[in-house]
């Protein structure tokens, strides 16, 4: 369907039987092309999250969103949805969940008594630059409060958004205090709008990438998912696109299939290439020990077995040849100011 990546819901792994959310009485009956978005305010007592996984370069993370409005097919976060009685297919697109009280929040956990400092990831689960951001404007908030504390932030996403807030971006970087990384993952604006329908264009992102490395802002570019059939051969071209805008790297990820995720993509590949939707899910299947999805950490972000492997020695010969001497900026974590906390200038 136009601008949306699922193709209809699917049953919650928590529900016995078939639910309806009570505010869905709102857009009842209404072709789910024509369906609006629908946000509703949440309000949690913490913001900052620990990552408990040893394959992600990083400790903590931030979501200000709940639900992403970019409607990626394969997103591994839209199971998280169903945790609020919502389902992972259309409702995670159009029922959007967003943080008001997240700046303030933010600030309490950086007044904690002995703070380790350590960056803090945005958009660890879903984009913090979606669409509705432009309005919102809870990211651009958060971001003035790492600058206010002096504190570390690193930022992941496929929204060209992000150039709205360049001015505090200029200012955190001054002090060493953020890391960018653009997720592209095709340069075929086809399959663009039939896999991410509400992204910015691949175009776009490379721009993103090059403003910010003219402002000398660290950026670096991830193809995440990698999806047999449908970009794994792209890998050379990207990295080129990458390196030719001012990336200071390239990594990725291989597609997994967890839970609802499973039968979205199946339906969505169904829908969209017919013609080799079962050679598409057998080599997804090749990746991971003959299922679509897997939770081994380490395994589960790049893959096993011989297509795994040619992956892997792809990506590799691409970074030798375009980023062969990228090392990822290390982040100041030595000049956080707390609260009350005088500084002394030179």
């Amino acid at each position: 369907m136009k601008e949306q990546g699922a193709i209809a819901n699917v049953k919650s792994r928590f529900d016995k039987t078939e639910t309806t959310a009570f505010w869905e009485e709102e857009w009842l009956g209404e072709e789910p092309s024509k369906q609006k978005t629908i946000l509703r305010p949440v309000y949690p007592k913490t913001i900052v999250n620990p990552v408990k996984s040893f394959d992600l370069p990083f400790v903590w993370s931030l979501n200000p969103y709940q639900g992403c409005e970019h409607g990626c097919s394969y997103c591994y976060a839209r199971p998280t949805h169903e945790y609020w009685s919502l389902n992972s297919g259309v409702d995670f697109e159009r029922h959007l969940l967003y943080k008001p009280n997240a700046p303030e929040l933010l600030e309490k956990h950086f007044q904690k008594k002995n703070l380790v400092v350590s960056p803090i990831s945005i958009s660890g689960n879903t984009d913090a630059y979606q669409p509705i951001e432009k309005d919102l404007k809870i990211t651009r908030n958060l971001l003035g409060v790492f600058l206010k504390y002096k504190h570390p932030v690193t930022i992941i996403t496929k929204n060209a958004l992000i150039l709205r807030d360049l001015d505090i971006l200029t200012a955190l970087n001054k002090a060493r205090l953020i890391g960018v990384a653009i997720s592209i993952i095709t340069l075929n604006e086809d399959l663009r709008r039939r896999l991410e329908p509400r992204t910015s264009t691949a175009a776009n992102r490379l721009k993103a990438i090059r403003i910010l490395n003219e402002n000398e802002i660290p950026v670096f570019g991830m193809m995440a998912p990698l999806i047999p059939s449908l970009n794994s051969h792209e890998i050379f071209d990207m990295a080129k696109a990458l390196h030719e805008n001012g990336a200071q790297g390239m990594g990725y990820s291989v597609v997994r299939l967890n839970d609802a995720v499973e039968p979205i993509f199946m339906h969505w590949v169904n829908q969209h290439y017919p013609d080799r939707a079962e050679k598409i899910l057998n080599q997804i299947r090749s990746l991971h020990e003959g299922n679509l999805g897997n939770r081994k950490f380490k395994e589960r972000m790049r893959g096993s077995g011989h297509l795994a492997e040619s992956i892997k020695q792809t990506a590799q010969l691409a970074r030798a040849k375009f980023f062969p001497d990228f090392k990822y900026p290390e982040l100041n974590t030595k000049d956080f100011c707390p609260p009350g906390q005088l500084k002394l200038f030179p």
